[in-house]
């Protein structure tokens, strides 16, 4: 018999891992994360060595989670900048998990938020932690377990279901905001740069339209003309107009041009989205 457990409800408290080689700023993150609602159990850990020796190790809760099919712990907090492993080159075994914990990088340097969020790591603290700031990045974790199927959780052809709502980083006047995939809702190209579309307005990044189009494919999106990738369950219709096809997004909100090279596989795309539906 198959037992499927989920990471998260609304009573469990998070196990977090923290990692820093700086004992005063591990101690003051681990206080933060204590002295969140969220938070059940904190597992400090001084460099990303001892980080990977405890979650191998035959520590009950883990050991009871991994049973489970549960990640060894629900989110790590780490440094990135610490001697031998680094909290990146760390980060990116966690990454490579199956289910994996959420990861949040808290540093002194701004320089890597990319590399990290290329990671899928859920938010980028600078240091030093404070209470307020550390406090977003858990609700954005428990958002990020409340929004995902139960992880170790087998889908309808029994094959584990794994989502990755990837963040991107859109720098605004000296501020890192992020912008979830899942509010994207078009993207047009500008030469090297693509400007997503949200509800909220529209963003430029440095990541070439072509690379978003191989990234987000699996994620629902679709390349309808060289310089627009559109979220496919937002087109609400395919017309014929005066120079060619053209696809509507939401309720008339947006109108886009459909190449004559990309007509077929859109069509595909629709009917295939359609009959799934």
């Amino acid at each position: 018999m198959l037992v499927t457990v989920s990471t998260h409800d609304d009573t469990r408290k998070l196990l977090v891992l923290a990692v820093d080689d700086e004992l005063h700023g591990l101690d003051q993150l681990r206080h933060c994360l204590e002295s969140n609602a969220h938070v059940g159990r904190v597992i400090p850990a001084v460099d990303a060595s001892e980080a990977l020796r405890l979650l191998g190790s035959e520590d009950d809760e883990i050991r009871v989670r991994k049973e489970r099919g549960m990640p060894p712990v629900d989110a790590v907090f780490a440094d990135i900048n610490m001697p031998g492993l680094s909290g990146m080159e760390m980060s990116r075994v966690f990454a490579s998990l199956n289910p994996a914990p959420i990861l949040v990088f808290v540093t002194g340097h701004a320089t890597e938020a990319v590399d990290a969020f290329d990671l899928g790591a859920v938010d980028y603290v600078l240091k030093p932690a404070r209470q307020e700031r550390i406090d977003k990045a858990v609700t954005r974790v428990v958002e990020k377990l409340q929004s995902a199927p139960a992880r170790g959780e087998a889908g309808p052809t029994g094959e584990t279901v794994k989502t990755d709502d990837e963040v991107i980083p859109v720098e605004l006047a000296g501020t890192t905001k992020l912008i979830p995939r899942s509010s994207v809702r078009w993207v047009e190209a500008q030469g090297d740069y693509a400007r997503l579309f949200t509800n909220e307005g529209s963003h430029l990044v440095r990541i070439p339209l072509a690379q978003l189009e191989e990234r987000w494919e699996k994620a629902g999106f679709v390349r309808i003309h060289r310089s627009f990738l559109v979220a496919l369950p937002l087109i609400t219709e395919l017309r014929m107009g005066q120079g060619g096809y053209q696809v509507v997004i939401g309720n008339e909100e947006k109108v886009l041009p459909v190449s004559r090279r990309h007509t077929r596989e859109l069509k595909d795309r629709l009917v295939g989205s359609s009959r799934a539906g």
